[in-house]
C-alpha cells in the first residue's frame, strides 16, 4: 500500500496518478476536446472567484481525501474557500483536505465504474458538491450526495448554490 508521500517518488511516464485506499490509480493523459473544456470552464469558475474574492480555482491538482490508506485524488478542477486556504503550506504539493468544488471532464477513456468512485470519494472526504461534465452528451451531472444526481442539458442553468453563491450560466456556454 502506498501513502501520500510514496506518491512523489512513483514515474509518471505521462500519466495522471492518484491513490485510493493505498492503490495506484493511473490515467491517460486526456485529449484535446477534454483541455478545451477543462480551461473554458476553468475561465468562467477563476473569473467569478476573483470578482467576489471568494477562494482559488486550481486546475489538475492532488488533494489528500483520506491518509491510512491513502487516498488522493486529482479533480479536472477545484474550487477552495479562502478560510480554507491556510491548510495549504506553502510547500505542499497536495492540498491537506478535499475542495470544496471538484468538477470532472469525462474522457472518451474514462469507464462509468471509476467516474462514480471519484465522486464518491470526494463527497465522503467533505467536497460539497462535484460536477461531472460530459462533452459526448453535452449535459453536466451535480452531484451533493451519490443518490440524488442533477443532470443538466444545454438548455439548463448551472448554479453554484450555497459553494460559489451568485454563479450561473448556461450549460450550452460550456460547449460553445
Amino acid at each position: 500500500m502506498l501513502t501520500d508521500r510514496d506518491l512523489d517518488d512513483v514515474k509518471d511516464n505521462g500519466y495522471r496518478q492518484e491513490l485510493r485506499a493505498g492503490f495506484l490509480l493511473r490515467e491517460p493523459p486526456p485529449g484535446f476536446r477534454h483541455g478545451r473544456l477543462q480551461m473554458r470552464l476553468a475561465e468562467m469558475l477563476a473569473a467569478f472567484v476573483r470578482a467576489q474574492e471568494l477562494g482559488e480555482v486550481v486546475p489538475d491538482v492532488g488533494f489528500v481525501l483520506a491518509e491510512n490508506p491513502a487516498t488522493v485524488r486529482q479533480p479536472d478542477l477545484a474550487f477552495v474557500r479562502a478560510a480554507r486556504l491556510a491548510l495549504l503550506v506553502d510547500d505542499a504539493r497536495r492540498f491537506p483536505g478535499p475542495p470544496d468544488l471538484a468538477v470532472e471532464v469525462l474522457s472518451p477513456t474514462d469507464p462509468p465504474g471509476d467516474v462514480h468512485a471519484k465522486v464518491a470519494d470526494f463527497l465522503a472526504a467533505g467536497t460539497q458538491a462535484v460536477w461531472v461534465v460530459d462533452p459526448r452528451t453535452r449535459s453536466v451531472t451535480c452531484y451533493r450526495t451519490l443518490l440524488q444526481p442533477r443532470r443538466l442539458v444545454e438548455e439548463d442553468v448551472l448554479e453554484g448554490e450555497d459553494v460559489l453563491p451568485g454563479f450561473s450560466i448556461a450549460v450550452a456556454a460550456i460547449f460553445r
